[in-house]
């Protein structure tokens, strides 16, 4: 079988996956944000927190519930990191220097799982298990919890209710994150994934000396990076460790895992605003950027040109021969056009223009299909913004879902699209600006403006891969990434959670004659066409000094 052709069945059978999840689980996450009902597991974490879930939030109390929790994290997270020598299960490792422990608690509560650290080399088990996976769960379940409420601002009507944070957070764990990780966590023992909490130990001599491993909690942590779209590994290799991810059927389990939430929340969406082909449209919008990606990712590696690359059958530098081209394209899109920092191949390899894609992935605001909840919530952002240019081409209110997009709509929209790209432009900038921060570039030129362009773009959208040329691990990049990463999350969150209450204060406007069907094919090639749009002419320029510029000269 020739390598082009086992890369586009492994796609083929992802999206067949992925159709058959959609409905049931779009349709169960609907039921379990809508239901009235608190299990006993649930009744006994509100009693430990102090909260009652039965009590409406305005959008103001609901970001108090999200920056107050996030805040305690972030605060838990870098005292266990600082804290880590004097703990049990260490592995002899020491506390973490104060601006990397800043940096990883930032990454970790913001969704992003940067890491300017090797895992095995820095992080013990208690760290590992009881700091790092626990926030892969819950700032998980922050993103959706926020989705949610902006939907509920769509179809809720004169009320500026959005529901009750610490519950919407509580059932994001309790009933559809834990479940769905116990159960990948065992796919993943079976595939040959390790899970022990053993020690350091001696694998074998080598010329010049031994390599060492040690053990961890390694699957049920993997799980719940790709199920979350956190992305950061136990091992520095990440997702190409055979550790991590031994086979070919668990790299194409893993893709699934990143994308089967992200996707299923438009099913969600539909039903709690009443229209499932409100969610079907939104959806198209999704798969269509999705799977155009895919398409130009394996183009441009499997075709790109010379001796070296004709004998290799396309651009296997820094790709996994487990897993060829096909499956390290579908991964690293996947990844980056979602807000999972995992990968299976090393994208500073990629040919130029390779490189670019992945980049611009995220810089779409990673919205196809984006991250858990926030992938949901960046794309209805994106069709507040299409609707309103529908309005201005035919001279009347723009309206979405029965409501009115009036001044103060857009300008939280537009804020909101805003901050990401003000995040990543200025702190590149600033970056090549200064003497110091270029020292950590291993490449010069258009590749290493790309290393410093990806990881800022990667920090603010709460991605966390990275090009893997950079060297990080200074005052520098850990500090003005960790606020790049906790001010690409909240920020944001604010002017969504500004706006679910706008709309859930409004009245229905009825549905005429002259109004945009924003469930048609129509609409959804206006909204793919607003967010490239707006992106191309937001990047183009940092795009063509980077990954353009080393693709052309290629």
């Amino acid at each position: 079988m020739s390598p082009v052709l086992s890369g586009v069945l492994q796609l083929l059978a992802l999206i067949v996956a992925l159709g058959l999840a959609y409905r049931p689980l779009g349709d169960y996450m609907a039921k379990v944000y809508g239901s009235k009902k608190h299990l006993r597991a649930e009744k006994w974490i509100y009693k430990v927190i102090g909260a009652n879930p039965d009590t409406e939030m305005r959008w103001p109390a609901y970001l108090r519930g999200v920056l107050a929790f996030s805040a305690v994290g972030v605060l838990f997270l870098y005292l266990l990191q600082r804290l880590q020598g004097s703990l049990p299960g260490s592995l002899g490792f020491t506390a973490i220097d104060p601006d990397q422990a800043f940096n990883t608690a930032a990454s970790f509560v913001a969704n992003t799982n940067w890491q300017s650290y090797y895992g095995e080399q820095a992080m013990g088990h208690v760290v590992q298990t009881g700091g790092l996976a626990v926030q892969n769960f819950v700032s998980a379940a922050v993103g959706i919890a926020v989705a949610v409420a902006l939907v509920r601002g769509f179809a809720r009507s004169r009320t500026g209710e959005l529901g009750n944070f610490w519950s919407d957070l509580v059932r994001g764990v309790v009933r559809i994150l834990i479940p769905i990780s116990v159960i990948g966590a065992l796919v993943l023992v079976a595939c040959g994934a390790i899970q022990n909490f053993s020690g350091i130990h001696e694998v074998g001599q080598f010329t010049g000396g031994s390599q060492e491993w040690n053990g961890g909690a390694v699957a049920s942590q993997e799980v719940i990076k790709e199920l979350g779209t956190n992305g950061g590994g136990y091992f520095n290799a990440n997702s190409a460790h055979p550790f991590e991810n031994p086979n070919a059927f668990s790299n194409l389990f893993e893709v699934f895992l990143i994308l089967v939430i992200p996707f299923a929340l438009t099913r969600t969406f539909g039903r709690m605003v009443g229209s499932v082909r409100q969610g079907y449209a939104i959806l198209a919008a999704m798969a269509t950027i999705w799977v155009g990606f895919i398409a130009l990712m394996m183009w441009t590696e499997f075709h790109h040109g010379g001796p070296a690359f004709d004998v290799a059958g396309g651009a296997m530098e820094g790709k996994e021969t487990r897993f060829g081209i096909g499956a390290s394209a579908i991964f690293s899109i996947s990844t980056t056009l979602t807000s999972t920092g995992a990968v299976n191949s090393f994208h500073s390899s990629n040919t130029g223009f390779g490189g670019g894609l992945n980049l611009l992935g995220m810089q779409l605001g990673e919205i196809a299909p984006g991250g858990v909840g926030s992938g949901l919530y960046g794309m209805l952002i994106m069709a507040v913004i299409a609707v309103f240019i529908a309005g201005l081409m035919v001279g009347r209110t723009p309206e979405y879902l029965g409501k009115k997009i009036g001044t103060r709509e857009i300008k939280l929209a537009a804020c909101y699209i805003l901050i990401t790209p003000a995040l990543v432009l200025g702190f590149t900038a600033v970056a090549m600006a200064l003497p110091t921060p270029g020292n950590s570039m291993t490449n010069s030129g258009a590749h290493g403006f790309s290393e410093i362009l990806y990881a800022y773009t990667s920090g603010a959208n709460n991605n966390g891969s990275a090009f893997a040329g950079l060297n990080a691990d200074t005052q520098w990049f850990n500090s003005t990434i960790g606020l790049a990463m906790l001010l690409g999350r909240f920020l944001p969150m604010v002017f969504v959670l500004a706006l679910a209450g706008s709309l859930a204060e409004q009245k229905p406007v009825p549905e005429t004659a002259g109004t945009l069907r924003t469930e048609k094919p129509l609409f959804t090639g206006l909204l793919v066409g607003t967010i490239m749009i707006i992106t191309g002419l937001t990047y183009f320029p940092a795009l063509a000094l980077g990954p353009l510029a080393e693709g052309l000269a290629s």
